[in-house]
């Protein structure tokens, strides 16, 4: 709107003219200037310039919109966008489906907690048929630290979909959907991405999981600036696979040290920090945050951290545009990850951003 062009807004002949001859043809060169430089430009009174720029700026500006009719956009969009369910009722319901298609999901936490499960969990529903609930698709797994484990895969598809995996060949079949990839750069990965850019078009792939991103940053960088720069290209790329391909794109994070009184660094944190001085650093089991930086975490949509504390696991829905933080308690099973209740504990303060974990230390500083 603001290059459409001011003779054809309706102006009176004589003062659209008058723009026309000081070549000033768009509503974006009108507007661009102070009301007394166009005085001075146009040579007319200040009334008749308020009353143009006026009709102007009426003309260009985005209509108003409600939050009703905001939100039912919101709604209708979620709605035809999709999600893949996780199968895990409450977690579901706080994502209002599940983990949504066209946007980067982040599951991050120390080593051991629970995220390959989680995600060994996520490609089976997204490989399974239709009629069972799945996606029916491919998916592509970059298992960057050989943690995939096909057997593991298996034992969770037996006992979660024992009507699917007990009959003869199913289990060789969904497991034969699930394409793995283990790039041991960065630069093998950036041409693993160009690869699955074709194949998101050619393989129905219905789901794309990256385990670990973190692991393949901080293995090859050693300098923060390079890390960085390092990570915004791919982290470009990876979005843009995500919205062109209209699928979810679950990616892992590794934790790090917590430096002292070190300042929050996100902006969904910020609200928090005044409440966060005041809290005791003995409340805590341990102090872990997200590695991968700001920048990262600004790209993702959806951030889910696993913890454990006080000898209990938990799923915190952390970062979401749809859902309050809410904590979920759960456990590994030889199904995968179980929750133990579907009613989410809502959480205030810092402790939705901070990640805890017994007996562990982190494993990178970043």
């Amino acid at each position: 709107m603001a290059n459409k062009v001011i003779n054809e807004m309706g102006l009176p002949k004589s003062i659209s003219n008058i723009f026309t001859a000081r070549n000033i043809i768009t509503a974006k060169d009108a507007l661009s200037h102070t009301e007394f430089e166009l005085m001075e430009l146009l040579d007319v009174g200040m009334s008749e310039v308020i009353s143009a720029i006026s009709h102007i700026s009426e003309i260009v500006s985005p209509p108003s919109q409600t939050a009703l009719l905001l939100m039912e956009q919101r709604v209708c969009n979620e709605s035809m966008a999709g999600h893949l369910p996780t199968r895990l009722k409450g977690l579901d319901e706080a994502l209002c489906g599940g983990i949504p298609f066209g946007v980067l999901t982040e599951l991050v936490g120390p080593a051991g907690i629970g995220k390959t499960q989680f995600c060994l969990k996520l490609s089976l529903l997204a490989s399974l048929p239709a009629n069972f609930g799945g996606l029916d698709g491919h998916v592509i797994y970059i298992d960057v630290e050989s943690k995939f484990s096909s057997k593991r895969l298996i034992e969770i598809g037996m006992k979660s979909f024992p009507e699917i995996f007990h009959k003869k060949g199913m289990a060789q079949e969904m497991a034969g959907r699930i394409l793995i990839l283990r790039p041991t750069s960065l630069s093998e990965f950036a041409e693993s991405l160009h690869q699955i850019k074709i194949s998101l078009i050619h393989q129905h792939v219905k789901l794309l999981i990256i385990d670990s991103m973190a692991a393949l940053v901080l293995g090859e960088y050693d300098c923060g600036a390079s890390r960085q720069q390092a990570l915004g290209w791919h982290v470009s790329f990876i979005k843009s696979l995500a919205e062109f391909s209209r699928i979810p794109v679950v990616v892992t994070n590794q934790v790090r040290s917590q430096i002292g009184d070190e300042p929050l660094m996100y902006s969904f944190q910020a609200a928090q920090s005044h409440s966060r001085k005041k809290d005791s650093h003995a409340t805590y089991d341990s102090h872990l945050v997200a590695a991968l930086g700001i920048n990262w975490a600004h790209a993702v949509t959806i951030r889910l951290v696993l913890e454990a504390k006080s000898g209990q696991r938990f799923i915190k829905l952390a970062k979401s545009p749809i859902s309050p933080p809410l904590a979920f308690p759960f456990n590994i099973t030889s199904s995968g990850v179980v929750l133990l209740d579907d009613n989410g504990i809502e959480m205030n303060g810092p402790e939705i951003n901070s990640i805890n974990c017994q007996g562990q230390n982190a494993l990178f500083n970043f």
